[in-house]
C-alpha cells in the first residue's frame, strides 16, 4: 500500500467445510484491527456472489482482509473477484492461491524446486475401491481441501478402503501418498515491510491421544493438540524446516504470510537426524485463538494486533 488504509472489510465465513473456523478467525481479526483504530466492517462471504460484490461496493474498503479458508476463499476464486474490483487484499494472489490449494500441482512445483515431498499418485474413487494404489500404510486426501478434511490413513489390516472410495465426495480424483511416520511440525512465514519472507519458528504438534492423527478436531478443538515451540528437534532439522518453508513460500509465489506443514520422520536408524517431507503450504493460515501462525508470531515478539496490521500494510493487487 502506498497510502495508509483506514477502512477495512474483513471477509469471513464463506461456503467451505472450514466456514466455522473462518468465522472465528475473521471475528478475531476484526476485533484486533478495531483496537488499532481502523474502521472495520465484516462481510460474510457465505451468500450469493452479487450480494458479496454489493457489500464490498457499499463498504468501500481501502483494503479487504481475507479471513476465508478453504474453497472459494483460499483457491484463487475470491482473489479473482477482488482483482476485478481493483480492491487491495491480504495474503496471496490468484495464481499462488490456486496452485497451493491444488495439492498435486503444488507437489509438482516443489519437486521441480528440489523440495522434499512424499511419494504419491492420483487415483479415481473407482481405482481406490479396486486396489491399493501404494504399499500400506498410505494416506488418501482430497486435492483441494484444507484442515485435514477428508484425510484418512490406511494401514495393514485396514478394511476401510472400499468404504472410503464409495463414499468419496471431494472430487473425481484422490491424492494417495506414502505415510511418513514420526512427528508433525509446522513453520510460519511472514514477510517484512520490504516483502522479504522470513521463517518464524518451528512448532512440534502432538495430537490428543484419542486422535488418529492431526485431524480437524485436533486442530481446532480446545485441548485437541499440544504445541511445543520452539520444537525440541535436532538443530539441523530445525534450520532446514525454516529454510524449506521460506523456499516453498517463494516457489508458490505466496504473499504476506504462509505456513508450511511437514512430517518429520525421526524413526530412521541410518544415523541421520531424520527426514523432512512437505505436507502442504497454507496461503491463508488460521487466525483463531488456537491457530499456529499467531502463536508463532507471538513467540517472535509480534502481537496478534501487530500481525493483523502488518498483513493489512502488505496488502496489494496483482500478486
Amino acid at each position: 500500500m502506498t497510502t495508509s488504509p483506514r477502512r477495512i472489510t474483513v471477509l469471513l465465513g464463506g461456503y467451505s467445510s472450514e466456514r466455522e473456523v473462518s468465522l472465528s478467525s475473521g471475528q478475531g481479526i476484526a476485533r484486533a484491527l478495531r483496537a488499532r483504530g481502523y474502521d472495520v466492517s465484516e462481510l460474510d462471504a457465505g451468500q450469493p456472489l452479487d450480494r458479496i460484490v454489493a457489500g464490498l461496493q457499499e463498504q468501500k474498503p481501502d483494503v479487504v482482509f481475507n479471513g476465508l479458508h478453504g474453497r472459494f476463499g483460499e483457491d484463487g476464486s475470491i482473489q479473482g473477484i477482488l482483482e476485478w474490483m481493483r480492491l487491495p487484499y491480504t495474503h496471496s494472489g490468484i495464481r499462488a492461491s490456486a496452485v497451493a490449494m491444488d495439492k498435486n500441482a503444488a507437489r509438482q512445483l516443489f519437486q521441480a524446486a528440489g523440495l522434499p515431498v512424499a511419494r504419491g499418485t492420483l487415483v479415481t474413487p473407482d481405482e481406490l475401491e479396486t486396489s491399493d494404489p501404494l504399499p500400506l500404510p498410505y494416506v488418501v486426501k482430497p486435492l483441494s481441501e484444507g484442515s485435514s478434511v477428508g484425510v484418512s490413513i490406511l494401514r495393514k489390516g485396514d478394511n476401510r478402503r472400499a468404504d472410503i472410495a464409495r463414499s468419496w465426495t471431494w472430487g473425481p480424483q484422490i491424492l494417495a501418498e506414502e505415510f511418513i511416520p514420526g512427528r508433525e511440525i509446522t513453520v510460519g512465514v511472514l514477510e517484512d515491510e520490504s516483502r522479504v519472507p522470513h521463517a518464524l519458528t518451528v512448532t512440534d504438534i502432538t495430537p490428543d491421544a484419542s486422535a488418529a492423527f492431526y485431524d480437524y478436531d485436533a486442530k481446532y478443538k480446545a485441548g485437541g493438540s499440544r504445541h511445543v515451540l520452539p520444537a525440541e528437534i535436532p538443530a539441523d532439522i530445525f534450520a532446514e524446516a525454516r529454510r524449506i518453508a521460506v523456499e516453498a513460500h517463494r516457489t508458490l509465489g505466496c504473499a504476506g504470510a504462509s505456513r508450511t506443514d511437514f512430517r518429520y520422520d525421526d524413526t530412521l536408524t541410518d544415523g541421520s537426524s531424520g527426514r523432512l517431507v512437505i505436507l502442504e503450504v497454507n496461503t491463508q493460515p488460521g487466525m483463531t485463538a488456537t491457530s499456529l501462525l499467531p502463536e508463532q508470531a507471538a513467540y517472535c515478539g509480534i502481537s496478534y494486533e501487530d500481525l493483523c496490521e502488518r498483513l493489512v500494510m502488505l496488502a496489494g493487487t496483482g500478486l
